[in-house]
Order: C-alpha cells, then sequence, then structure tokens
C-alpha cells in the first residue's frame, strides 16, 4: 500500500513538473513570437524614419563641422558643437535599430514615402534627397564663407533643414510603433524646434 501511495506521489510530481516545463516552453514561445512580429518591416514607418532621418543627421553634422572651421563666434561654434554630438549620437542610435531588425540601411523606397505626405516628396538635386537639405552648390558656398557671412548662411542653412526635420520628426513619433524610436522621434522634435528658437534669435543679431 505505501509502495502504491509514493507512485502515486511520484507520478503527480512528475506530472507537475511537465506541466510546469510545457507552461515555460509555452512563454518562452510566445515571447519569441512576439519579438518576431514586433519587428518592423522594411517599408515600415519605423524603418523609413530611422533611414531618412539618418541621412538627414549626417548633413546637419557636416553643415556643423565646416562651420566650426569658419568662424570664431562662440555662440555659433557651441550650437555647431552641441548638434554635432546630439546629432551623430541619434544616427547611430537609429542605424543601431535597423541593425537590431535586421533591416538594410537603404530602401529602394522614395524619401519620407513613409509618412504618407506626397507634398514631402522631391526630386534629388545636387545632393538634396529631401526637403530641407542642403545642395552640393550650399555647401560648397559654406566652405568658402567666412566670419559672419559663414555664420549667417550655416543658420539660414540648418534652419530649413531642421523645419524639415520637425515635420519628419513629429510624423515619426506618431507613425512608429517602436518605444525607442517613437521616444527618439519625440526628443527630436522638441530638440529642433528649440534650436530653430535660438537660430532666429542669432540671426536677428547678425541683421539677417
Amino acid at each position: 500500500m505505501s509502495t502504491n501511495i509514493c507512485w502515486a506521489r511520484w507520478l503527480a510530481a512528475a506530472c507537475a513538473i511537465v506541466v510546469l516545463a510545457l507552461g515555460s516552453a509555452l512563454v518562452i514561445v510566445s515571447i519569441t513570437l512576439s519579438r518576431v512580429s514586433a519587428v518592423p518591416g522594411t517599408g515600415s514607418a519605423d524603418a523609413g524614419f530611422a533611414r531618412d532621418m539618418a541621412v538627414h543627421h549626417q548633413q546637419a553634422v557636416e553643415l556643423s563641422l565646416i562651420v566650426r572651421d569658419r568662424t570664431d563666434d562662440d555662440d555659433v561654434r557651441r550650437l555647431a558643437y552641441d548638434i554635432v554630438n546630439t546629432q551623430a549620437n541619434q544616427r547611430g542610435m537609429l542605424l543601431g535599430r535597423l541593425a537590431v531588425w535586421g533591416l538594410p540601411k537603404s530602401s529602394q523606397h522614395p524619401p519620407m514615402a513613409w509618412m504618407g505626405r506626397h507634398d514631402m516628396h522631391q526630386r534629388p538635386h545636387q545632393g538634396n534627397l529631401m526637403p530641407g537639405m542642403a545642395t552640393s552648390s550650399q555647401i560648397e558656398a559654406l566652405r568658402k564663407a567666412e566670419g559672419p557671412a559663414a555664420e549667417v548662411l550655416y543658420l539660414q542653412l540648418l534652419t530649413e533643414h531642421h523645419r524639415a526635420g520637425v515635420e519628419m520628426a513629429r510624423s515619426g513619433s506618431t507613425l512608429a510603433t517602436d518605444p525607442l524610436v517613437k521616444d527618439l522621434a519625440a526628443s527630436m522634435l522638441r530638440g529642433q524646434q528649440a534650436e530653430i528658437a535660438l537660430m532666429a534669435k542669432l540671426l536677428e543679431q547678425r541683421g539677417s
């Protein structure tokens, strides 16, 4: 009788272990499937925002590095320094997100197509791939300018650059589904709006 009781207890314990193991396996499978399904597609707003803003940021960094060597003005150099550090870091986060998702850094989709706004589309012109981006001629003009002339041109180019960036960031914060991308887009929106206001003051001080 005692043997039967021990056997029954052992069997119950074994069944409990099997049930727990199956439950754990189901949880793991569920989490894995949810993660897989959460990966944005290559044509998603998340991927489009990451790609386009990475390109947009790259030019803002380039413009800022150029003006840094074309002026001695502390305010403009400080702004340029902040933009280089902030946008280079954000660009790295966006490209890193694409890498985590296993998506390419470039796409055959037109720039900003993910926003669903046809008025934001444009044909590339002299390296100007998206609204707000400076042309190669404008960048060359900045390279040749010095002092106040370089400051004004930089602030004008970057203001237009930021205005388009704000539109993209606003759409990214609304349309993206990845929490990190949504938070990053919202942060960009706030930061670039503040910098637009600052650049307006700097331009006014320079009579432009």
